[in-house]
């Protein structure tokens, strides 16, 4: 099992597939700013060459509303290392035609094969997302995406800044490396893909429709089906329309407002640099695990960053035509930076945690399908944020600082709307805050959860704190069974409603209460869900693990789902145990950020399990770490 993110780069069902995308996304970008380079080498005129620097995003971005209908399904039926290398022959193709393109300076061959490698990229787009649930454990999923993210942002800055230097270092022979760039980058791609390990079709039975516009809507509805990949798909359109609205008005932002005329480069480094450091930093903070709770943190983060930029720089520079060391020695340049590695940061808090989840909660058999249409979606989202940018400034003749103001406006109010469509990304969030200001952490074992499908969670009951700890651990929504007068606690009510927690009462104190409870559980567990129960009945009084009460056998003999023994140690001399007083409680703990555990074992039976063999377990699993 990897330790961390980085172990994966060592291991042959991760690097090849990392380093084919991120050359990928690398010799795009060469090629893109190679043609610009060309321009300016052919001397186009400033008007042709507006026209191309507008014309080109729309060339590449029309094949994902055409063609990722089709693509979907071919990714879906076809083994996923052989459509890769199907995908990068096609490059090979595609960038020999636009060498052609670039020896004999024509334009129009060169936006052909742009086009080509625009549906290059909505062929791979499907599998470059839908490959990795087939060849991470879930623990690895959200360190896996920060890594792809990572090696994108900086593939796509280092190959603009690549692909902007050719015409500059080889002078007359620039056309000539420029084609000989793009092949041997292609080549290179194809040679590393064929080290891709095979990983199975999704649904090799699936039968294609080759008609896109029927497809399309069948794989929007698909993508729509559950609620929370569908909000997560809004949200990664979302980080679409903000990242194409800054990095798009980044240039002239550069040279108006930072007086730093062609080196737009350096803050588009600063937001890459930040969105690859964030995504890294997703599988530290969510401790590997799925956690969504990352997502407000960082859609809020964004909108500061992007507040304090506009308040940074509001008017035009003071001195123009200056380079990076002039601009450093400036005041409020430093500002500046920091907002944009800052906005780059939170970007990564935000969108990694959403591929995670996109690729958990959606069936294995239609995950190329749903990711094919998040791509219509976000091309749709690229196409308003490129429109929505330039009727801005054009019709309302606004400035660059003020289209970040609005932005950031923009995406405080998305957030909120996303965020009460869905509270479960709000409740992971405060959870997530709660449980990692209070404890440190360390997770074992919550890989042998199942991926879906119905389970029991039995577990050692120690503080008011453990469902919210056990919620921050496991990495599917898990509906708690808890004492009512738990449920009932002011402001964690909010929390525990919101997770959909199920309150329960005793026998005597009200049998209303009681068997209700077991009937949400019963169709909780009927509709496939995870149910997490304390069998103890009650928080230990004195640190040991009570007798388990009956109640889980009656829960199993209804429903016989694979039971998952978990164990909480070290909780009992941390704060919210019997361990203190209520008095003592009220107080700062003598253990703030005390190191708890959470550990898994292996599913059982349900159809063999008892209230006893369930309790020798957990106290096998807790030890003498109470």
């Amino acid at each position: 099992m990897a330790h961390n993110q980085f172990e994966l780069l060592k291991q042959r069902r991760f690097l090849p597939f990392f380093l084919t995308q991120a050359l990928g996304a690398f010799n795009d970008n060469v090629y893109r700013q190679a043609i610009i380079g060309l321009l300016g080498y052919m001397s186009v005129e400033a008007a042709d060459k507006t026209l191309y620097t507008n014309l080109a995003p729309a060339i590449f971005i029309l094949p994902y509303f055409l063609f990722s209908a089709t693509a979907g399904q071919i990714a879906e039926k076809l083994e996923k290392s052989r459509l890769i290398r199907i995908t990068t022959t096609m490059e090979i193709v595609i960038m020999s035609l636009a060498a052609i393109g670039f020896v004999t300076h024509n334009l129009p061959v060169l936006l052909a094969a742009l086009f080509c490698t625009g549906l290059q990229s909505t062929l791979f787009g499907p599998v470059k997302y839908s490959i990795l649930p087939s060849v991470l454990k879930p623990e690895e999923l959200t360190g896996g995406n920060g890594l792809v993210e990572m090696g994108t942002s900086i593939s796509i800055l280092i190959g603009m800044i690549f692909g902007g230097l050719i015409f500059k270092i080889a002078g007359d022979h620039g056309p000539e490396v420029a084609a000989g760039a793009i092949i041997a980058l292609a080549i290179t791609g194809n040679l590393v893909s064929r080290a891709i390990p095979r990983a199975e079709a999704g649904a090799p039975e699936l039968k294609i429709n080759w008609n896109p516009l029927p497809e399309s809507l069948a794989i929007i509805r698909l993508a729509r089906k559950q609620v929370a990949v569908r909000n997560s798909i809004l949200g990664v359109s979302w980080f679409w329309f903000v990242g194409t609205v800054l990095t798009g008005n980044i240039p002239t932002y550069t040279e108006i407002n930072l007086g730093m005329g062609d080196w737009y480069v350096f803050p588009l480094a600063l937001f890459s640099i930040g969105t690859g450091v964030g995504s890294m930093l997703c599988e530290k903070l969510s401790a590997r695990t799925v956690e969504i709770g990352l997502v407000p943190l960082g859609a809020f983060g964004m909108s500061a960053f992007l507040f304090d930029l506009y308040f940074a720089r509001t008017g035009l520079a003071a001195t123009t035509g200056v380079d990076i060391a002039t601009f450093m020695r400036q005041p409020g340049s430093w500002r500046i930076v920091v907002d944009l590695v800052g906005i780059g940061l939170f970007t990564g808090f935000f969108v990694v945690p959403l591929f995670a989840l996109i690729q958990s909660r959606t069936p294995k058999h239609e995950l190329s399908r749903v990711i094919a249409g998040m791509n219509i979606q976000n091309a749709a989202f690229i196409v308003l944020a490129a429109v929505l940018g330039v009727a801005l400034q054009r019709l309302l003749d606004w400035t660059i600082p003020q289209v970040f103001l609005a932005l950031a406006i923009a995406n405080v109010l998305v957030a909120i709307w996303i965020f009460t469509l869905v509270p479960e990304f709000l409740m992971r969030f405060m959870s997530w805050v709660l449980v990692r200001t209070l404890y440190r952490l360390r997770v074992q074992g919550v890989e042998r959860i199942p991926d879906e499908g119905a389970a029991l969670v039995v577990c050692n009951h120690v503080s008011y704190m453990d469902a919210l700890i056990l919620s921050a651990s496991i990495p599917r929504p898990v509906r708690f069974v808890m004492y009512y007068k738990i449920f009932n606690i002011p402001v964690m009510s909010w929390i525990f409603r919101t997770a959909k927690a199920i309150p329960i009462a005793g026998a005597r104190e009200n049998p209303e209460l009681m068997q209700r409870a077991f009937a949400e559980i019963e169709a909780a567990l009927a509709d496939g869900q995870i149910v997490g129960i304390f069998p103890e009945g009650a928080l230990t009084k004195d640190g040991e693990i009570a007798k388990f009460k009956s109640g889980v056998e009656h829960i199993l003999a209804k429903q016989p789902v694979p039971v998952i023994p978990m164990a909480l140690r070290g909780m009992w001399s941390s704060m919210w145990s019997h361990r203190d007083s209520r008095l003592s409680r009220m107080r700062v703990p003598r253990r703030f950020r005390a190191q708890v555990e959470v550990v898994a074992a292996a599913p059982v039976d349900g159809a063999t399990a008892s209230a006893e063999s369930l309790e020798a377990q957990v106290r096998t699993l807790r030890g003498d770490a109470a």
